[in-house]
């Protein structure tokens, strides 16, 4: 190495160093500015007391909430979860298909494109807490405000999927389909869909197992499932049946999570 080539090296070592110290500098501010908003004396005086019962009822949990079979039992709130996801994340999943191919550069024109990207942004923009309570006030609260959350929620996320899956498809089919005079439609169902069936599943479960997670946080607002008397039980502070919630609900995101994990990878694979 010559001369140049070193002095060259050893300058734009100092230069990347001092950035460094830069950047450690303004993350230290910033940490010391957020930690003066942070008072530790804030914590109530009877705050210790109520952690070990969380934590007593979280180890301890309600026997009669997991045994039984009534509307508050966690196996029929956990099926009534479930149930809620799965419908939310197969609406979400049909009507996604649509405005995934309007939102494809290679499949539709530009002007259709950008206009279909932006509405996809603003629904993804909006909470799953916001739609949930918009929902709620028109259908009151239940399973069925959950459901339409979810739907819409997922639409947001999957369709921005879909478009990647369906960009990335390979563009020589088409063009076969296109030279042996096929239709627009034609090509879409003969060129196009056979190579998407694969991803849009795996795309649809990953939400499914989304949507399972996000069903404790729709109990805020009292769209149904697992979360509504799990949000109950900590305003109540009855952390027995706290921690019966939380154990179904850890079990259950654990089962969907494992199952989902396999097929989506069989399907990637296949």
């Amino acid at each position: 190495m010559d001369k140049k080539k070193y002095l060259d090296l050893v300058e734009s070592q100092k230069k990347y160093s001092k950035t460094e110290i830069i950047s450690f500098i303004i993350i230290a501010l910033i940490v010391l500015l957020s930690l003066v908003g942070v008072d530790p004396m804030d914590i109530p005086e009877n705050g210790a007391k109520t952690a070990k019962s969380i934590i007593s009822g979280i180890f301890h949990p309600a026997a009669d909430l997991i045994f039984s079979l009534s509307p508050q039992s966690v196996l029929y709130l956990l099926v009534e979860t479930i149930a809620i996801a799965f419908l939310g994340t197969i609406f979400g999943a049909i009507f996604s298909i649509i405005p995934a191919f309007l939102g494809s550069n290679n499949i539709s024109p530009t002007i259709v494109t950008k206009f279909t990207r932006i509405l996809l942004s603003i629904i993804r923009t909006v909470p799953a807490v916001i739609y949930g309570l918009m929902f709620i006030s028109v259908t009151g609260p239940g399973p069925f405000a959950g459901v339409m959350t979810f739907s819409i929620t997922s639409i947001g996320m999957i369709t921005k999927l879909y478009i990647e899956s369906i960009e990335d498809i390979d563009d020589g089919v088409i063009e076969a389909l296109k030279a042996s005079g096929a239709s627009k439609l034609q090509t879409i169902r003969l060129g196009v869909i056979p190579q998407l069936t694969g991803s849009f599943l795996s795309t649809a479960i990953y939400r499914f197992e989304i949507n399972v997670k996000d069903a404790s946080i729709l109990g805020l607002v009292g769209a149904g499932g697992l979360g509504t008397p799990l949000i109950l039980a900590m305003a109540e502070q009855r952390w027995e049946d706290v921690g019966a919630y939380l154990l179904g609900l850890i079990l259950l995101v654990l089962i969907v999570e494992f199952y989902s994990t396999k097929i989506r990878t069989k399907l990637v694979r296949g």
